[in-house]
């Protein structure tokens, strides 16, 4: 078989606010969009948001990697997004992980690399 392209997908209650999210928080480039469901390109990677989600915390299994993760997530608040585990400095490091989700409820890490 052979496999043309991968893409995760994930669900908003509202398709522009969260295409604009990925866009202006981590500069993601929208491939795609037909008004139902967006594509995104971020670092190589597909991700595809479709309309007509329910705005429900889900955890998504992304991790986006980053070179800050304190001052990414701070970004990803100031566009709307939010913390549910702030980053924390471990065993005397800068914090590496910070679990945030999106303007729709849609978590996933930030993560530097180690």
């Amino acid at each position: 078989m052979l496999v043309e392209r991968v893409k995760y997908v994930i669900w908003a209650a509202d398709l522009e606010r969260a295409t604009h999210f990925y866009q202006n928080t981590f500069g993601a480039e929208v491939t795609r969009s037909s008004g139902v469901m967006a594509e995104l390109e971020l670092a190589g990677a597909v991700i595809g948001i479709h309309g007509g989600g329910e705005g429900k915390r889900t955890w998504t299994g992304i991790s986006i990697q980053v070179a800050d993760v304190v001052a990414g997530a701070a970004e990803v608040v100031a566009n709307g997004g939010g913390l549910v585990r702030e980053p924390q400095e471990e065993d005397g490091e800068a914090p590496h992980l910070a679990m945030c989700f999106d303007t729709d409820g849609n978590e996933f890490m930030l993560i530097r690399k180690r």
